[in-house]
């Protein structure tokens, strides 16, 4: 028999089936619940940090991560030019495993002759879970990543293998914030994020040697050290007992450990534990003798215990000492624009450039979307004090008066390159210059430009191809011969110098000089032919007006000397022959008044070739005793 459904029926059968479907629905909600967890609760952390040029990268621990969590990491750059890379691996991962595979994959794809740089994406990919190179603002790094299992987790931060970079940083990590991406986020929620000593502490080793005496005590500027690093000194005298002392001091020079000798061996050790984060300090050595002077040889390290045995062997590329930095100066002659005799100077226009490279002068080329920073002195000063820099500041060592500066600008790199550009004009004394052989003297001239700073901080070098002098210096009176470069070290400051040599155009001095000079004595020499010895007494005389008047000319060109020039004798001689002619002329008159014209003629005969004899070895003797 068939069952037929009424309204009725069919809704109490459709309770019923709900009745009994309904203990299995709290079931199902309940099992999923079990199978998708709940995310952690929101929670950001600011960490910063620092990656100088002598470091490497930084580890971080980020823990008690769930399963689904979003973790959103942001890294940018605070000072210099950093360019942060981000990278995410699992809590127990051998990060310095990954470091040393790194290497050998750059020196393999080296040595297969291909590009180390294209297989990075490739090895990151490999060995990282996730991570990013330039996806936040400029050059920042930011990730996002779902958070696979529970557990911790370690955050890499390096470099960018690509470039030399460095410079403070700044990581915000948020886990389900995606605000964090932004920067614009304030820390909250527990810590979860701290730093991990993963790679050993960098060991350095170096040696040195050089002299000390009363006057001479050499003081060394340490590279920065870490919280934790361990400083080390050994010293010895090279030869002798020469009690030395070490002495390791702080930035203001305040004395923080001695090293002297204990044992009577003439040896001397060190040893000093950093309490935090450090830079200026430095090793003095001096003698605990002041009467005693000699060589010494100097062993540092940093957190090599080895170097207290004098035995450690220095680590290549890796100094303990803060090299001063180096900085390439050269100059560019374009005009002389006056030569004083009398006061010893010169004019010059030239033209100065200097290159350095300064770590603390880097800079992120996102804060300006460029590479190249062209600044004025007074921008280039603001810029330079804002990162609490200094830079080589120079002086004019032989300057008189002012220098009037043309034009000058300052280039900074994004990655610590500077170049400092000046034209001017000056005025400089000339203490070299030597008039014995007037005119046919060379002279010496200096730009001397001597660092404000002690050598410990800054040392110049020639800067290659650039020192030279002009095509036109618009200098009639002298021709350059040679010119070069100096380096060298004054009172413990660099000092470079530019130097040239000239001598003078002659023709002035011939055609004004020594042309009417040698007619005036061929003229004299002529008067001899003349039996009136009256009128030889007039020619002779005026002749010698005419040499006092040539060296008033003379002598309002140079100096008052303490010497005399070749030019000076030459007159002299002049002055003593031709005042001889007229004693000899007046001689000969007195003779012929006497009646004793016969022995006149005689002597006289005689002296017409007496007279150009003489001037002959009076010359000469003078070029002998100027050229030897």
């Amino acid at each position: 028999m068939r069952r037929s459904y009424t309204p009725l029926r069919a809704l109490v059968l459709g309770i019923m089936l709900a009745t009994l479907c309904l203990p299995w629905v709290p079931f199902r909600v309940h099992a999923q619940a079990e199978t998708t967890p709940e995310p952690s609760q929101k929670r950001v952390q600011i960490v910063e940090g620092e990656i100088t040029p002598y470091g490497h990268g930084q580890v971080y621990l980020v823990q008690g991560l769930k399963a689904q969590d979003k973790l959103f990491v942001l890294a940018e750059s605070m000072t210099g030019n950093l360019d942060p890379l981000l990278a995410l691996v699992h809590g127990d991962t051998d990060v310095m495993a990954i470091n040393l595979a790194f290497n050998d994959a750059v020196n393999q794809a080296v040595a297969a002759g291909k590009d180390p740089l294209a297989m990075l994406p490739q090895f990151a990919n490999t060995h990282f879970l996730i991570w990013d190179d330039d996806s936040g603002p400029g050059y920042s790094a930011a990730l996002e990543y779902t958070i696979p299992t529970d557990g911790d987790y370690q955050l890499l931060l390096y470099p960018n293998p690509a470039l030399a970079n460095w410079g403070k940083y700044r990581i915000v990590v948020g886990v389900n914030t995606p605000d964090v991406l932004t920067g614009q986020i304030q820390p909250s929620g527990e810590h979860f994020v701290s730093a991990m000593s993963v790679f050993p502490p960098l060991r350095a080793v170096q040696e040195i040697t050089g002299t000390v005496d009363a006057d001479h005590r050499p003081q060394f500027i340490l590279r920065p050290l870490s919280q934790g690093d361990t400083v080390y000194a050994y010293a010895e005298p090279i030869s002798g007992s020469l009690p030395l002392l070490i002495k390791l001091m702080d930035y203001g020079d305040k004395p923080l450990a001695l090293g002297f000798d204990q044992t009577g061996t003439g040896r001397v050790t060190l040893k000093y534990q950093v309490q935090e984060d450090a830079s200026g300090y430095s090793l003095r050595v001096s003698s605990l003798d002041a009467t005693q002077q000699g060589a010494f040889r100097l062993l540092m390290g940093i957190n090599a215990p080895e170097v207290a045995t004098g035995q450690a062997q220095p680590t290549p590329g890796q100094p303990v000492l803060e090299e001063p930095i180096k900085v390439q100066i050269g100059i560019r002659m374009d005009q002389i624009t006056s030569v004083d005799q009398k006061a010893e100077n010169f004019g010059v226009v030239n033209t100065l450039q200097m290159e350095w490279q300064d770590p603390r002068l880097a800079f992120d080329p996102a804060d300006c979307n460029c590479r190249v920073q062209t600044l004025t002195p007074s921008q280039f000063t603001k810029f330079v004090n804002e990162r609490g820099a200094s830079w080589p500041e120079f002086v004019y060592f032989n300057q008189q008066g002012r220098r009037d500066i043309q034009s000058s600008v300052i280039a900074v790199f994004s990655n610590g390159k500077a170049i400092y550009f000046e034209r001017s004009s000056v005025t400089l004394q000339a203490p070299d210059f030597d008039f014995r052989l007037y005119p046919f003297d060379v002279q010496t001239f200096y730009i001397r430009i001597r660092m404000v700073f002690p050598e410990r901080y800054y040392v110049f070098e020639a800067l290659p191809g650039f020192s030279k002098t002009g095509e036109q210096l618009g200098e009639e009176e002298w021709v350059i011969q040679k010119q070069w470069t100096e380096i060298a070290s004054v009172d413990g400051v660099s000092q470079f110098s530019f130097g040239f040599a000239a001598n003078r155009h002659l023709m002035y001095y011939i055609v004004r000089i020594f042309v009417p000079v040698l007619l005036i004595i061929i003229v004299s020499w002529f008067t001899f032919f003349l039996k009136d010895y009256g009128k030889r007494v007039d020619v002779a005389s005026a002749n010698l007006l005419i040499f006092v008047a040539f060296n008033f000319t003379i002598s309002d060109a140079l100096p008052h000397l303490g010497y005399a020039t070749i030019l000076d004798l030459v007159l002299v001689t002049t002055f003593v022959i031709t005042g001889i002619v007229v004693v000899f002329n007046v001689w000969l008159k007195r003779l012929e008044v006497t009646k004793k014209e016969s022995i006149a003629q005689t002597i006289d005969k005689y002296s017409i070739w007496l007279y150009p004899i003489m001037y002959f070895a009076a010359f000469a003797l003078v070029s002998f005793f100027f050229v030897r």
